[in-house]
C-alpha cells in the first residue's frame, strides 16, 4: 500500500489572527493504513490559546457587524474554494483518517453543502415583530426581536470528519458574525491547516477563524473561560459531559455518543434495506457516532434477513486500501481502538454471544463483525463501540422492540424499515432519539436538517440553522409610541 505522504506538506505553523505563527513543537501525523508520517502538526499551548482570544476579540468587534450580504458572499467564496480543491482536500483525508476514498470525497461534497447552506441562511435575519398590544399593559407600544451573535465560539472537533464537521461549527461562525477559534483532533489536523488556507484566500477578516492544535489537557484551557462566549464540542461523552460541568457561564452544544439501533419489520424492504444497514455498520470502519450498531429483527424474517446480510457483506463489504475505490472498510485510528473493540466483542462471547462473521482483525484493520444471542445489558450493545461491528437480535412485538431502542442511555439517532405509515409514525412519538429515519439507516444526515441527540448523546443541536441559533441570542427592542 503506497503512502502519499511525500505530496503533502506540513502545517505552518497555527493560524491565529490571519498569520501563521511557528510554536515550539511539531508532531508526526501517520497514515493508519500505512503507518507512514503524513506530514507534521504545529502544536500550541495555552499561550497560543489566550493568543487566539485576543486576535478574535478583537475581530468580532468588526466582525459582529458586517451586513448579511458580506457573510454571505464569503461563503460561497469558501465553498467554491473547497469544491475547486476536493481532490487535495479528498487526498489528504484519506492519508491522516484511514477512511476511504469514495467516502472521503463525499465528505468534501458535503463540506460545500455545508458552507453553501450557511451562506443562504446568512441572508435571512431571524427575528419576529412582537404583538404587544395583546395584552392591555402593552397598550401603545411595538416590540421587535431578533437575533445578535454571542461572541467568540470555542470549537472542538473530532478525528472522523475531519473536514465536515469543522464545517458543521464555523459555517454557522461566519453565517452569524461570531469570530472561532478551532481546536482539531490531534490525530488528523492536516485537513484543517488546507482550510485555514482556503479560509484566508478568501477574504475571511484576520483573526475571525484562529486554528489551534494542542494537547487535549491544554484545550480545556478555554472551556468556562469568561472571555469565550460557546464551547461546541464533539466527540466522546465522557469527555463532552465533563466540559459541560466546567462550563460555567458559557453556552454548550454537545454532539455526542449513540448506539444507534435500527428496527426491520417484516414488511421491509430489503433490497434497499440490506445494503443500506451494512453501509451504516461498517464503513468508515464504523467509526461514527450514528453508525448502525444495533439491528432488531422481526421475528417472521429474522432467518432470511440474517443470512441475506452475511451474503452481503461477504460480497461486497469490502476491507484494504483506503485509496481502493472498491474498500468499504479501511483501518480504524489507532491500536487502542482496535483493542477497545476486540476486548467488547471477547466480553460478548464470554457471556453467551456468538460471532457469526468477523470478529478478527489485522493491524489496524478490523473484519466487519456481526455478532447474535447478544443481550441488551453486554457492553458490545450499551456502550458505543465506534467500531465494525454490529448486533443482530430478534423481537416479536413491535412495541417491544421500540420500547429496546430505547432502553439505552443515549438517543441520537435510530432508523425504522417498514412500508406502514402508522408504524412509522408511532416510532416518531415513541423513540427517545433525535432523529428518527424511516426507511433509511440513522447514518444518514443532510447538513440543513437539525441534528443532535438527547440523554447521554448530546445537548443542543446542530445542522447549520439549527448551529447559528445556538451561536446566537435573542434581544428585544419595544417602543413606547402612545
Amino acid at each position: 500500500m503506497e503512502s502519499d505522504a511525500s505530496s503533502l506538506k506540513p502545517a505552518a505553523g497555527l493560524w491565529i489572527g490571519g498569520e501563521w505563527i511557528s510554536p515550539p513543537q511539531q508532531v508526526a501525523v501517520l497514515n493508519p493504513a500505512t503507518g507512514e508520517p503524513v506530514g507534521l502538526s504545529a502544536m500550541g499551548t495555552r499561550v497560543h490559546l489566550d493568543l487566539a482570544v485576543a486576535a478574535a476579540q478583537r475581530a468580532f468587534a468588526v466582525s459582529r457587524r458586517a451586513p448579511p450580504y458580506e457573510r454571505a458572499e464569503l461563503l460561497l467564496r469558501i465553498a467554491e474554494a473547497v469544491e475547486r480543491r476536493q481532490a487535495e482536500l479528498s487526498r489528504l483525508i484519506v492519508a491522516e483518517s484511514g477512511k476511504p476514498v469514495t467516502l472521503a470525497e463525499a465528505e468534501v461534497k458535503r463540506a460545500v453543502h455545508t458552507f453553501t447552506v450557511a451562506a443562504e441562511e446568512a441572508r435571512r435575519v431571524a427575528g419576529e415583530v412582537l404583538s404587544m398590544e395583546a395584552f392591555g399593559s402593552g397598550k401603545g407600544h411595538q416590540g421587535w426581536a431578533r437575533r445578535f451573535p454571542v461572541g467568540i465560539v470555542y470549537g472542538i472537533s473530532p478525528f472522523n470528519f475531519p473536514l465536515n464537521l469543522v464545517a458543521h461549527k464555523l459555517a454557522p461562525c461566519l453565517a452569524t458574525g461570531n469570530a472561532l477559534i478551532l481546536k482539531p483532533a490531534p490525530k488528523t489536523p492536516l485537513t484543517a491547516w488546507m482550510l485555514a488556507e482556503i479560509l484566508g484566500a478568501a477574504g475571511v477578516p484576520p483573526g475571525q477563524v484562529n486554528i489551534v492544535t494542542c494537547s487535549n489537557e491544554d484545550a480545556g484551557h478555554l472551556v468556562g473561560d469568561p472571555r469565550v462566549a460557546m464551547t461546541s464540542f464533539t466527540g466522546s461523552p465522557e469527555v463532552g459531559w465533563k466540559i459541560k460541568e466546567r462550563s460555567g457561564r458559557q453556552k454548550v452544544t454537545l454532539e455526542l455518543g449513540g448506539n444507534a439501533a435500527v428496527v426491520v419489520h417484516e414488511d421491509a424492504d430489503l433490497d434497499f434495506g440490506i445494503p443500506a444497514i451494512a453501509s451504516g455498520a461498517f464503513s468508515n470502519a464504523g467509526q461514527s457516532c450514528i453508525s448502525v450498531q444495533r439491528i432488531l429483527v422481526h421475528r417472521p424474517i429474522y432467518a432470511q434477513f440474517r443470512q441475506r446480510l452475511l451474503d452481503h457483506v461477504a460480497r461486497a463489504v469490502v476491507v484494504g486500501d483506503p485509496q481502493d475505490r472498491r474498500t468499504v472498510v479501511g483501518p480504524m485510528i489507532d491500536s487502542q481502538a482496535v483493542t477497545r473493540a476486540l476486548d467488547l466483542i471477547r466480553g460478548a462471547v464470554e457471556g453467551g454471544a456468538r460471532v457469526i462473521a468477523g470478529g478478527t482483525a489485522q493491524g489496524l484493520f478490523l473484519n466487519p463483525t456481526i455478532l447474535e444471542e447478544v443481550s441488551d445489558a453486554m457492553p458490545i450493545c450499551s456502550q458505543e463501540a465506534f467500531a465494525p461491528v454490529v448486533n443482530l437480535q430478534v423481537y416479536d412485538r413491535f412495541e417491544d422492540a421500540l420500547a429496546r431502542v430505547n432502553d439505552s442511555r443515549f438517543g441520537l439517532q435510530a432508523g425504522l424499515f417498514t412500508r406502514d405509515l402508522t408504524r412509522a409514525f408511532q416510532a416518531f412519538e415513541t423513540l427517545e432519539v433525535g432523529g428518527v429515519l424511516i426507511n433509511n439507516v440513522p447514518t444518514f444526515r443532510v447538513e440543513n436538517m437539525p441534528y443532535g441527540g438527547i440523554k447521554a448523546s448530546g445537548f443542543g443541536r446542530e445542522g447549520v440553522r439549527y448551529a447559528m441559533e445556538e451561536m446566537t441570542e435573542i434581544r428585544s427592542m419595544i417602543i413606547r409610541h402612545s
